[in-house]
């Protein structure tokens, strides 16, 4: 397995510590919860969300031909005329050239010619050709090719996510153990690499009459990002894990976890997409049924 530089099972009757104070009535948290559902399932349903992924190419050195031609190196979608032009990989970056009349733009100008940004510091130079867009991503030192299409058929057919029940018990407050400096923890990925990624700490937590502790990430804004497994992988919920984010812990040290917003990642959506996976030692001998079920008609890891 590659290394980048960039991240018996037992089912058991719950026995979950209470939210912090005890403060959030079974019915707001419920409502909570469903505002938080169907505004992310909104954000999936855009025109750029995760279901309008229809490719992902990584690059050659020196001249990539693209278009929607069965022999280009980055094959666009068949309304993409069958030359586009070259993606031409050159020493610090990757250079975009358009074939004269193909209708690109690139960052919102109509332009033939230009370095293109990849997703490295969040902000990739956007290619668009009609209802095509493609983008630069980098992964272990791999540059890659992203392409979207807002009328892809797995978006147009896209008619929501299976969920668990809503349940106040699946909400719970957490310990947090601070690493100190951060410790680098090993992250695999579905391109069959380990990111080494710095983990500002653990959460600990009392689940099913046993201390149970998961490794963070920074998630940014203020939260932490958790990659975890569990019992229902493959089964029930997505084989690849799901994602939870927390708020920060508070001066007390304490966090908050509410497993009813477990999320599946783009990868159950999509082969197209280049999710973490749970590190090992985040995998709970613990069946979580609460969240996101696995997508129907999904792909799987």
């Amino acid at each position: 397995m590659r290394r980048s530089r960039w991240m018996p099972m037992v089912f058991c009757v719950l026995a979950i510590s209470p939210v912090i104070g005890g403060e959030t009535a079974d019915g707001d948290h419920t409502r909570e919860i469903e505002q938080w559902r169907k505004d992310r399932q909104a954000r999936l349903s855009e025109p750029d969300g995760w279901f309008s992924l229809v490719g992902l190419t990584w690059l050659e050195e020196g001249d990539n031909s693209c278009g929607s031609d069965l022999g280009s190196d980055v094959r666009l979608p068949e309304s993409a005329p069958a030359t586009v032009g070259v993606l031409r990989k050159i020493e610090g970056g990757v250079e975009i050239e358009a074939k004269p009349g193909a209708g690109v733009s690139i960052d919102g100008k109509k332009e033939r010619r230009a370095v293109l940004r990849t997703d490295s510091d969040g902000d990739p130079s956007i290619v668009e050709l009609g209802s095509i867009q493609f983008y630069l991503i980098e992964r272990g030192g791999r540059i890659g090719v992203r392409i979207k299409d807002s009328e892809s058929p797995a978006l147009l057919a896209f008619r929501g996510l299976d969920t668990f029940p809503v349940e106040p018990q699946w909400r719970t407050e957490a310990r947090f153990v601070p690493y100190d400096p951060p410790k680098p923890i090993a992250v695999p990925t579905v391109l069959g690499t380990i990111n080494e990624q710095p983990s500002p700490g653990a959460v600990e937590f009392r689940m099913a009459a046993r201390t149970r502790r998961l490794d963070v990430l920074p998630g940014g804004d203020g939260e932490y990002f958790i990659v975890f497994g569990d019992a229902t992988n493959g089964k029930q919920t997505y084989g690849g894990g799901r994602f939870l984010y927390a708020a920060a812990a508070d001066d007390q040290g304490r966090v908050v976890l509410d497993f009813n917003k477990a999320y599946n990642p783009p990868c159950a959506f999509t082969p197209y997409a280049t999710c973490p996976l749970p590190p090992r030692q985040n995998r709970l001998a613990l069946a979580v049924r609460a969240g996101e079920k696995k997508y129907a008609g999904g792909v799987d890891h």
